[in-house]
């Protein structure tokens, strides 16, 4: 628990003002809600005439400093005391004893009043603080997943990730900070309680010595294996949320197969875990609350039976202290039973927290060096250099060398599985080289500040990437700053304009999820003009148009022409047809180079580009 605290507190730290007045307010709150029980005291004392006399007004003995009265706690209560007895005694025997009575009800009153605007108080920066932190952590855990290497979510299911952001830090705010008025408010208003139990009567209070520790040790040991337990079932949550957003993504494909019984039996069974490991630790969870009640009217009774002996019996207590008594005894038994209780949200909290902080830890295995390259400008050429690449323990890539003049346009072609579009994986550092060196203009893509990098590059893949919004703030995301003049230039460049001012909102249409509302062509052109609009000196364009119809493929190859003119491109094809044009094509095969040169050259030499051309019926 103390590691997690040691990581809160980072976002904790802004917050420190809400934390200091929380426990203000909670000290207040454990006073008063002491002050309350005692007050009723006098009350009962004047309702049945068992008011102490004091006829002789009380002497106030004052103190050199104000510790002093600290120290000499008992006399100033005493002093209290007194004063109070003295105008009770005074008004009784002056003829109003309604008007004392008025005065110990108000005393009540004020008391209990004092006690929930503390309460309230409390309750107000504690919300500040949960929902401050919340906010804290859910940015610091995008701003995480979004800067994490591509490389990651291979590896990990997204839905998961997803539950960690929104679940886990949900339950990290409503379980983990009750800590807060676990060691401040329920404690504080135990040892005030006890210390005006003590004054009272030291044999009633020793009772609850022997009580409590009983109590705490049976529910401790209920919970024991309910941090594991929630661990396991945050997890298979995460697992279920993963299994939902995996359907909705691939629904086309699971309608058009059939297989909805396949994703409806893989989601039961996990719902059915989820539902078994729930029902586990709510069962544990509903056991602490009837257990800590029980157990707090044993000792209710305990204290019932013995304490009427000393009212009735040996008459050393009066009874209207042993009422107000027993109220103090349930003050010290309800935040004892919220206690018990919090104890086992605060599990359900750390199982939560360590799956939070299993992302923020996350090791960023790809980002900028210190005192990286920052340049905005591309001048020579783009170098491979002898490269290996493996994803798992087979190359995929082969002692690679390839070099890409400014402003040429070099296309990549082969069977799938060659190695095409690793390179433009590699290009844009979604994943680093194992071995060799990819370099721009002489400098190692590793030496330069990241987003300078990828600044230079414009890239379209073969799925169009869109966003549920507006065409135009889909485009922007290329150049935020872009006018409406510019943004309209690239889609004429994109062929792209032609449909979309046939829209009744134009620019300002909303495409759908994942631009659903359009067609595959309509897409992959918006995509290219997001690509112009960026205006970078390199394109790499990865199978842009592998995924197109005909017609579709005509209009988008039109559109990325007019982009790649006086840039520097790497195009990866499967579609041989749409680069005949390009300064250099590179043959793949294997995640080796097999041939290289022109569409004339390779096809005058009858080789692997000749058969792929002869596969594909072009002339």
């Amino acid at each position: 628990m103390k590691k997690i605290i040691k990581k809160l507190m980072p976002h904790v730290r802004p917050l420190k003002r809400h934390v200091v007045w929380n426990i203000i307010y909670n000290v207040l709150y454990a006073l008063f809600g002491t002050l309350s029980f005692v007050t009723l005291i006098p009350l009962l004392n004047v309702m049945f005439d068992q008011n102490q006399q004091v006829s002789k007004e009380p002497v106030f003995i004052k103190q050199e400093n104000w510790y002093d009265y600290v120290i000499h706690i008992s006399e100033v209560f005493n002093y209290v005391k007194s004063f109070f007895n003295y105008k009770i005694t005074s008004l009784t025997e002056n003829g109003e004893p309604q008007f004392a009575l008025l005065i110990v009800i108000s005393l009540v009153i004020v008391t209990f009043l004092l006690k929930n605007l503390a309460g309230y108080f409390a309750s107000f920066h504690m919300m500040h603080l949960r929902n401050g932190i919340m906010a804290s952590l859910r940015q610091q855990m995008y701003d995480k997943i979004i800067s994490l290497p591509v490389s990651f979510y291979s590896e990990k299911r997204k839905g998961d990730v997803m539950a960690r952001m929104l679940g886990d830090i949900g339950e990290v705010q409503n379980s983990f900070f009750t800590l807060l008025e676990l060691i401040v408010k329920e404690p504080l208003t135990i040892v005030f309680s006890i210390i005006m139990m003590f004054t009272f009567s030291w044999q009633l209070s020793l009772f609850i010595f022997i009580f409590i520790p009983i109590s705490g040790l049976i529910i401790s040991r209920i919970g024991k294996s309910l941090k594991s337990q929630s661990l396991r079932a945050q997890n298979e949550s995460g697992y279920m949320i993963s299994l939902a957003e995996e359907t909705l993504s691939g629904l086309k494909v699971v309608k058009s197969y059939n297989a909805e019984p396949i994703f409806k039996k893989n989601f039961k069974g996990s719902i059915q875990r989820l539902l078994q490991l729930s029902n586990k630790i709510g069962k544990k969870h509903n056991l602490a609350s009837p257990m800590s009640e029980f157990l707090g009217i044993v000792t209710i009774a305990v204290l019932l039976w013995y304490g009427g002996n000393l009212v009735l019996v040996e008459k050393t207590l009066a009874g209207t202290v042993f009422l107000p008594f027993m109220g103090l005894a349930y003050n010290i038994l309800t935040p004892a039973k919220a206690i018990s209780k919090a104890s086992y949200q605060v599990k359900n909290g750390i199982a939560a927290a360590q799956r939070v902080f299993e992302i923020l830890e996350q090791e960023n295995t790809i980002d900028s060096k210190e005192n990286a390259l920052v340049k905005d400008t591309f001048d020579k050429s783009i170098t491979i250099e002898n490269i290996n690449f493996r994803y798992g323990d087979e190359n995929v890539l082969k002692n690679f060398s390839l070099e890409v003049p400014k402003g040429k346009t070099v296309a990549l072609v082969g069977q799938s599985g060659s190695g095409k579009s690793t390179i433009a994986n590699l290009l844009t550092r979604f994943y680093d080289v194992n071995e060799g060196h990819i370099k721009i203009d002489g400098t190692d893509i590793r030496d330069w500040n990241i987003h300078s990098l990828r600044s230079l590059m414009g890239l379209v893949t073969q799925d169009s990437i869109l966003f549920n919004d507006t065409i135009k703030n889909n485009l922007l995301i290329g150049k935020p700053d872009a006018t409406e003049e510019e943004i309209l230039e690239a889609l004429k460049i994109a062929n792209a304009y032609e449909f979309i001012k046939d829209l009744p909102n134009g620019i300002e249409t909303n495409i759908g999820d994942a631009g659903g509302k359009l067609s595959g062509g309509q897409k992959q052109r918006l995509s290219i003009a997001r690509a112009v609009l960026k205006n970078p000196p390199i394109m790499i364009l990865d199978e842009a148009t592998s995924a197109l119809d005909t017609e579709s493929e005509k209009l988008v190859q039109v559109a990325l022409e007019n982009m790649m003119q006086n840039r520097t491109s790497v195009v990866i094809a499967h579609r041989l047809s749409t680069i005949q044009k390009a300064d250099k094509i590179v043959v793949m095969q294997k995640g080796e180079i097999v041939e290289q040169g022109t569409h004339a050259e390779l096809m005058a030499k009858n080789g692997t580009y000749a058969k792929l051309v002869s596969l594909q019926s072009f002339d």
